[in-house]
């Protein structure tokens, strides 16, 4: 039977670590907006029937003549934020419809493939909940508010999650539900779900899938497409 798969990208952060004045979305790489790399992906890959942007409020004109001049055929909505991300998510599961199942995306990840997003999107339909990640590199420290470590968890066993996140819309429903009356904040989605009880299983995702959060990352980002355009990607 055909699921009905949405798309919502999240847009609506201040970009204030960015440092340029700017939203983050609208910055260039190689020339494109780095929002139209993100919806890009969404709009070729299979699973995806719809699209949702959430942004601030200010930057709904511009992302509405970014999706006009790309002419992406799959956003149906962009609608304005909440004073916190939960609250923009809930804006745009909102605009979804009802849609099965759900992916969250943040429009930050703008080096997301069609690939990565179709991998995540069928471990989904297999557990009903579903996040990339990739495998953590480096030895990490819990420190205490004094600066001392007070433990090194086993690395073997820990993983940085990235987005798309995706879930079934009865499952992220009850999650929203239950943040709500508990009055809890979540930055994270998979979180949320995790306090109901619910499993999210894991999908290895890229080390390239970054999120642009500094002007480091600008550079970075570019050298990646750089590589993938030279390998005709």
């Amino acid at each position: 039977m055909k699921r009905c798969c949405s798309a919502v990208i999240v847009a609506a952060g201040e970009s204030a670590r960015m440092g340029m004045g700017t939203s983050k979305q609208f910055l260039p790489l190689m020339g494109i907006p780095a929002i139209a790399h993100t919806l890009k992906a969404f709009e070729v890959a299979p699973p995806i029937d719809q699209v949702v942007i959430v942004c601030r409020e200010q930057d709904v004109p511009e992302m509405k003549r970014c999706v006009k001049e790309f002419c992406f055929s799959k956003v149906n909505a962009v609608v304005p934020g909440g004073e916190t991300r939960q609250k923009s998510v809930a804006a745009g599961v909102k605009a979804a419809g009802n849609a099965d199942f759900l992916a969250i995306h943040d429009g930050a990840r703008a080096l997301i493939t069609p690939l990565e997003i179709m991998k995540v999107m069928e471990d989904a339909f297999v557990y009903g909940a579903s996040a990339l990640a990739v495998p953590v590199k480096d030895t990490v420290k819990v420190v205490g508010k004094d600066g001392l470590i007070t433990a090194t968890p086993d690395r073997s066993t820990l993983w940085a999650v990235q987005t798309p996140q995706v879930f079934s819309r009865e499952i992220y429903q009850e999650a929203m539900a239950a943040a709500e009356k508990s009055g809890a904040d979540y930055t994270d989605d998979c979180q949320m779900v995790e306090r109901i009880g619910r499993a999210v299983h894991i999908c290895q995702g890229a080390y390239s899938n970054i999120k642009l959060t500094t002007k480091e990352d600008l550079p970075t980002a570019e050298a990646i497409l750089k590589a993938r355009k030279g390998m005709g990607l």
